[in-house]
């Protein structure tokens, strides 16, 4: 099997929109929840977010050709475009024959439901008269960001769209790594992206009870593990990540920030949307991980928890976490509580999370969750507060999804 590393990396998020300044947000536990300002909420139990701010489309894409994408897609060009820039390549003077060997798995929980719900809502508006838009389907089917970022830059490898729901992105990671070390490819561009606070994703989400509706105080709201959490903040963005056969990155001088060594996919098999109490399919997803990884459960040294402060799905993943680790200390934490839950995208934000922390061996913080449940298992070292200086060899991310979806990504500090 090829050695597989992490060569760039982009973000479009709540807390930033270059990793530069994403990364120093989440080192200094900055919340990224706010009141949604993108469109009119005074009728919805819940009416914060956590939303990407200061964004232009045109500083990515021309004027004329903004029309044809959805914002989710906007998201993954700038994105992967940040990331391609990051690791140093310009396609344009790659030879098309090593071009084939490069592609692109992107991932998605909703794809363009934004432009589905704007185009109903036009529809109706008009009486019934159909006026859709000629870019109506291309906008709104899952696939297209990945196509996309293929069509931009000329990539003929492996091309499509993984959807495991909340763990679509880190499901794309694994794949593309896969793809790589099994030969097919030598570089991928891999992420997710999403842009769900929408009506219908609002309101629907609401619906489920899945929402935090501390209206008072959002930036607060997102509190993993807390006895008093009531619910998950939405976020949106993009976060993308070059992948690279290692030999292929070492020929080329590429700046390496970590070697990914391990995916681990399985499923619950239990519900719709909740997560079995003993976390049984998480629990298979990282040993599965570690398994691949060629490593025990006491060489990780940080975990980045799926954790997105819904009552059950947080003590599944903690009770998972203990069927794998044992009394093993291992540093937990929940960024979510910062950036909110970015759906599709929150295993690429993630795992760009876990690249930093082995790079710049810091384990970040916990921030909003005070008061820890009680019933959260015996020895969980869960990091509250700031963020720790601290040696970070391997840091496991996960995610998980409505369905049962469960994906496990394992980064190590790369030596040669």
């Amino acid at each position: 099997m090829k050695r597989v590393v992490v060569t760039g990396l982009g973000v479009i998020s709540p807390l930033g929109n270059s990793v530069e300044e994403f990364w120093q947000n989440i080192v200094d536990g900055k919340s990224g929840a706010a009141t949604i300002t993108k469109m009119d909420v005074s009728k919805f139990k819940t009416q914060f977010g956590c939303e990407v701010k200061n964004f232009n489309p045109e500083d990515y894409i021309e004027k004329k050709e903004i029309k044809k994408f959805d914002l989710h897609t906007q998201y993954a060009i700038a994105a992967s475009d940040t990331a391609i820039k990051d690791a140093g390549l310009d396609f344009a003077n790659i030879d098309v024959t090593d071009r084939y060997d490069m592609g692109v798995i992107w991932a998605t929980g909703n794809g363009g439901m934004g432009t589905f719900e704007d185009q109903l809502m036009e529809f109706h508006a008009s009486g019934g008269v159909p006026r859709f838009s000629p870019f109506f389907i291309p906008k709104m089917i899952v696939d297209i960001a990945a196509g996309v970022i293929s069509i931009r830059h000329k990539l003929h490898g492996p091309n499509y769209c993984t959807v495991s729901a909340c763990a679509s992105s880190n499901t794309a990671l694994i794949s593309a790594f896969d793809t790589i070390r099994m030969g097919k490819a030598k570089l991928m561009v891999a992420g997710g992206s999403e842009a769900a606070i929408i009506y219908s994703a609002l309101g629907g989400f609401s619906a489920a009870q899945a929402l935090s509706k501390r209206n008072d105080d959002p930036a607060t709201a997102s509190r993993p593990f807390d006895k008093d959490r009531d619910g998950f903040v939405m976020g949106e963005g993009a976060a993308a990540l070059i992948l690279e056969d290692l030999e292929y990155a070492k020929a080329r001088g590429a700046k390496i920030y970590a070697e990914i060594v391990g995916g681990g996919m399985a499923a619950d098999a239990y519900h719709l949307t909740g997560t079995p109490p003993d976390g049984m399919g998480a629990a298979l997803g990282m040993k599965k991980a570690l398994n691949e990884a060629g490593i025990t459960p006491d060489q990780i040294d940080y975990v980045n928890a799926h954790a997105t402060s819904t009552g059950l799905g947080d003590m599944s993943e903690l009770h998972g976490m203990k069927t794998v680790f044992g009394d093993h200390p291992v540093a937990i934490s929940a960024t979510k509580s910062m950036t909110g839950h970015l759906l599709g995208a929150a295993g690429a934000l993630e795992s760009i999370v876990c690249a930093l922390a082995v790079q710049n061996d810091v384990i970040p913080g916990t921030i909003n969750t005070e008061n820890l449940d009680e019933a959260i298992p015996e020895g969980m070292n869960i990091v509250l507060g700031k963020s720790l200086n601290q040696t970070v060899n391997y840091a496991l991310n996960n995610t998980f999804g409505f369905g049962g979806h469960t994906a496990t990504s394992i980064f190590k500090k790369y030596t040669e």
